[in-house]
């Protein structure tokens, strides 16, 4: 596996690909790699010849009060699990490669709609950070192929209304979400969960579970959702939101909406903020 710091390094070897005919999939992560971030470069490889991966810790995405600083960096480490998937090559810039005027006074794309419900409501800008950053990564690598992982569902949706709004002529890719034996979704971020908080996050996942199962039951869409928070609340966590939401566009769905479902949970345990989703069917 090769290591590159510059874009121009970095389109010398994806061009020289391309110029054979190989196939080029990109896999972008802010790095402290698990199993789930593991998943979707092994999806990659089955789908290209070539596969890249980024590794940046983006400051545009984390707000003012936010673990920008503190969040892990273990780039020696994601390397070395990067050559054992068979990454071809690792993109790690830095912050001045990436935004040469400074974070913030760099250029902003904003994806309306689907990037101002839930997340985009609690975490004003981030989704600004996400698809500007998502903008110069795919401009930079030129692949063929993206893959995002599922757990982040309104980052895969705004990642594909921005390729879809700019042309890029690019397949998008979306990577089932990898859980722990107990039902969390991995995340870099769990890393920061005490041990009585590690035990209560799997209640995440099981309040997404009592969820569909209640839809199934035919209880109405507000009232699971209200049901939801509680419990969450019930079991020691602090809910941004519990939602049922149409999965195409985030929207909300009308009262004899039976299909094309699924429900999205945010909530904090102390200081960390953790996501999970479930599709209804």
């Amino acid at each position: 596996m090769r290591t590159v710091a510059d874009p121009r390094s970095l389109r010398a070897v994806v061009q020289a690909w391309k110029k054979d005919g190989q196939r080029v999939a990109f896999v972008p992560t802010m790095g402290n790699l698990h199993a789930g971030h593991y998943s979707l470069v092994d999806l990659a490889r089955r789908h290209a010849d070539r596969v890249v991966v980024s590794v940046f810790v983006n400051p545009t995405q984390f707000g003012p009060n936010e673990d920008y600083t503190r969040y892990p960096r273990t780039l020696a480490e994601d390397s070395v699990g990067l050559v054992e998937h068979q990454c071809d090559l690792l993109f790690a810039p830095t912050v001045e490669t990436m935004y040469p005027f400074g974070p913030d006074h760099a250029l902003r794309i904003h994806v309306p709609d689907v990037g101002d419900t839930l997340e985009g409501a609690h975490r004003p800008g981030h989704f600004d950070g996400v698809a500007t950053v998502v903008a110069k990564l795919l401009l930079m690598v030129d692949p063929d192929l993206a893959v995002f992982g599922a757990k982040d569902w309104q980052q895969l949706l705004v990642v594909r209304r921005l390729v879809r709004d700019l042309g890029l002529p690019l397949e998008i890719m979306a990577g089932p979400i990898v859980r722990e034996s107990d039902g969390l979704a991995m995340s870099s971020r769990n890393r920061y969960l005490d041990a009585h908080q590690r035990a209560r996050a799997p209640q995440l996942h099981e309040t997404l579970q009592w969820m569909r199962e209640s839809f199934a039951e035919g209880h109405a869409i507000r009232a699971i959702e209200g049901a939801a928070v509680r419990r969450l609340e019930r079991a020691g966590l602090a809910p941004d939101y519990a939602a049922v939401r149409r999965a195409e566009d985030l929207g909300v769905p009308d009262a004899d909406t039976r299909s094309g479902l699924m429900a999205l949970v945010a909530a904090r345990l102390g200081s960390t903020r953790l996501i999970d989703n479930l599709v209804f069917e």
